[in-house]
């Protein structure tokens, strides 16, 4: 885990694209997609059927390795409306006992906007945590520090005649886009000028490894 600073807070940003606030002990997780497997699936595409069954195992991983009793999932938990109801029986529970032993929050996405109950926790449109703003996708005209999800930046380099593809954060000086945690999501290069739109000036992708945090200046 390695030290991001943001809005006067102290964070630890993870390199399993997760954000982790120790002074809340709250786990950020961004673009979970449940589901998005089965939804695929039922248009004739068929993807590896275990990608909930994958991105539970990865929460599971970070919320031991933290010792979170909150978690706050930045939208976008599910893949389309019927997502939740899709889950088999297995993957419910699983999400049944999480939700019910830590403190949960689920703020609506794009994608999951339709769903009709979430499995346990409680559903809000935004939340507003130690004057930071949680939220699914950025909010470019609202001053405020912001950390949201929706964008699934990756850093993409050319390195020796080798391309490298890289889930990462981005950052400015107000906002804070999360890489997607889901094990079947997709990316968004970090300089797309949608993102730069989203953050302002002065962004830059950021990269967790080994122990420290790699800064590089989005122009």
């Amino acid at each position: 885990m390695v030290p991001l600073s943001f809005a006067g807070e102290a964070f630890l940003a993870l390199p399993e694209a997760a954000l982790y606030w120790p002074a809340r002990r709250a786990l950020l997780v961004a673009d979970l997609h449940f589901e998005k497997a089965s939804w695929y699936a039922r248009f004739g595409q068929f993807l590896p059927p275990h990608d909930s069954q994958a991105t539970l195992d990865m929460i599971d991983a970070l919320v031991a390795r933290t010792g979170a009793q909150a978690v706050y999932s930045l939208g976008d938990s599910f893949h389309d409306s019927d997502g939740a109801a899709r889950l088999d029986p297995q993957a419910r529970d699983r999400l049944a006992a999480l939700t019910g032993r830590l403190d949960w929050t689920w703020i609506t996405g794009n994608h999951d906007i339709g769903v009709a109950a979430m499995p346990g926790g409680r559903r809000v449109a935004q939340a507003q945590v130690g004057g930071i703003w949680l939220r699914h996708e950025a909010q470019p005209d609202d001053p405020a520090p912001e950390i949201s999800g929706h964008f699934h930046p990756k850093l993409r380099l050319s390195l020796r005649g080798r391309h490298v593809s890289r889930r990462c954060f981005v950052g400015s000086a107000t906002k804070l886009i999360l890489p997607a945690l889901g094990a079947l999501t997709g990316g968004l290069d970090a300089g797309h000028g949608e993102i730069r739109r989203a953050v302002g000036p002065g962004a830059a992708a950021l990269v967790p490894v080994a122990d420290r945090l790699l800064r590089f200046p989005l122009s």
